[in-house]
């Protein structure tokens, strides 16, 4: 963050100083929001969750090295007093990005957000110092948190917009005004809370609504292949640039294909050249994401065939994000339990099947250990049965449906649609899955964890590899 003294945050913020003897004292390292992250010079944001109040940290906090503390309430130590700590965040990033003119560029999607971010941020590396979203802290704590790590040096500032509502994405795009606007698709993740998929494309669409003008420099950047992400042109005065497999796409994909070991390979083309790719990354969804990571650096200056260069040497930033890790007996472990969506777990699973060739021809079996896609309200029985039954479809050797009710749907929808026997099996928990899968793995097999982040089954992943991790509820 930039060098601010506790006298200017409190200006900022609207906020009363209590016990802070040298109001000129400067906040010069980052604000952060558990006490453990305090590094001297920190600015701490404490705030009362469910199970633990920030502020009662406080004390550690400062001991630690913070300056001061920005709570609702007097803490007994320096601190900038509010009524609003989540609001006066927002209001001191949006201080700090006016004040830097960073290039901020902004993404949303129902899929896919994070890892496009991370392959974003590694192309934008290679023209300037770059600040982006660590993994997913995408709301309206994590996102003011992030730009406030920018400082005089950064070049741009790559943020992730999550939305659990209309209206939220307004507000974070009023926080940290978006030059550049990203937005993926519009799929079905969150329709029970949104209540259907038009509902989520209103809400996503409202980042091209928040950018500026063409004339000002204002870019929205839209999947020319999802109809829902297409019309948003018309929601926004910044000029339009379509990226996917559209033939009038300015920045698409070419003779797309899988290697055999499951990584997307493709030709790119913008409008100022092409490049010839081959990813890193596994599974040919990440095409779509590349894309859109393409038209952002295209959309900054980087040439076409640096920007190809780039992709194919770009890696996973955000940890159980299709993690692939080869055992030494020859077992490999896909860890992509981060979260879970239909569209997501479709992608999943097709990229599954893709590394599975492989391993079929050398005696290995493809496992799908799958757990719960949560908020999908009254389509959740409808998707887990269409993601067994395409488990099926896809010829993968082994279904694991851990945990109640939707693995239950999981597994019926397998067995529907002609997998019976041994082929599909419903567990109870992640333990009971990790017992099946070492009795039974061997040299050659590939397996994939996937659920929504509240099953926990990362643990079932990181059992198979380390025999470690702390199994969640």
């Amino acid at each position: 963050m930039i060098a601010l003294s506790l006298a200017e945050i409190a200006a900022i913020v609207g906020g009363q100083q209590h016990d802070i003897p040298d109001p000129s004292r400067t906040v010069d390292g980052p604000v952060v929001i558990d006490s453990r992250d305090v590094r001297p010079g920190s600015l701490f944001a404490a705030f009362a969750g469910e199970h633990v109040d920030g502020h009662d940290y406080a004390e550690r906090a400062v001991a630690a090295g913070a300056v001061a503390v920005l709570a609702n309430r007097p803490v007994g130590v320096p601190a900038i007093v509010v009524d609003d700590v989540v609001g006066a965040l927002g209001v001191l990033a949006r201080a700090v990005v006016e004040k830097l003119g960073t290039t901020v560029v902004a993404l949303t999607g129902s899929a896919g957000k994070t890892s496009t971010k991370d392959l974003i941020a590694q192309l934008l590396e290679r023209l300037g110092p770059t600040v982006w979203t660590p993994g997913s802290l995408n709301n309206e704590i994590g996102l003011p948190v992030t730009a406030l790590r920018a400082d005089a040096g950064t070049h741009t500032l790559v943020l992730e917009m999550g939305a659990r509502g209309i209206g939220h994405i307004r507000y974070l795009a009023e926080i940290t005004p978006p030059r550049v606007g990203v937005v993926l698709n519009v799929g079905t993740a969150h329709v029970g809370e949104f209540g259907g998929r038009e509902q989520i494309a209103i809400a996503k669409g409202e980042l091209v609504e928040a950018l500026p003008p063409a004339a000002e420099g204002g870019v929205a950047v839209l999947n020319a292949d999802d109809p829902l992400v297409r019309a948003m042109s018309a929601r926004t005065k910044a000029r339009t640039v379509l990226f996917g497999e559209a033939a009038d796409a300015d920045v698409r994909a070419e003779n797309v294909h899988l290697t055999a070991t499951g990584r997307p390979s493709f030709t790119l083309h913008t409008p100022t050249g092409c490049g010839d790719v081959t990813m890193r990354l596994y599974g040919e969804h990440h095409v779509s994401n590349a894309l859109a990571a393409a038209a952002v650096a295209h959309e900054l200056g980087m040439p076409a065939q640096e920007i190809a260069t780039a992709l194919s040497g770009a890696g996973q930033l955000s940890r159980w994000r299709m993690e692939v890790t080869e055992r030494a007996d020859g077992v490999t472990i896909v860890n992509d339990a981060y979260n879970a969506n239909p569209e997501s777990m479709r992608a999943a699973l097709r990229a599954l099947a893709a590394m599975g060739q492989a391993a079929t021809a050398k005696g290995g079996r493809t496992w799908a250990v799958l757990g719960r896609m949560a908020e999908l309200g009254g389509e959740s029985l409808a998707e887990h049965d269409a993601v067994g039954r395409l488990a099926v479809r896809l010829n993968v050797s082994k279904l694991v449906a851990v945990g109640d009710r939707e693995a239950a749907w999981l597994q019926m929808g397998a067995y529907n649609e002609g997998s019976w026997g041994e082929e599909s099996v419903h567990v109870s928990d992640a333990q009971a899955a990790v017992d099946l899968l070492r009795s039974e793995l061997r040299p050659g097999d590939v397996v994939l964890v996937k659920a929504s982040r509240s099953v926990g089954l990362e643990w079932v992943a990181q059992q198979l590899l380390t025999g470690e991790g702390e199994v969640r509820g």
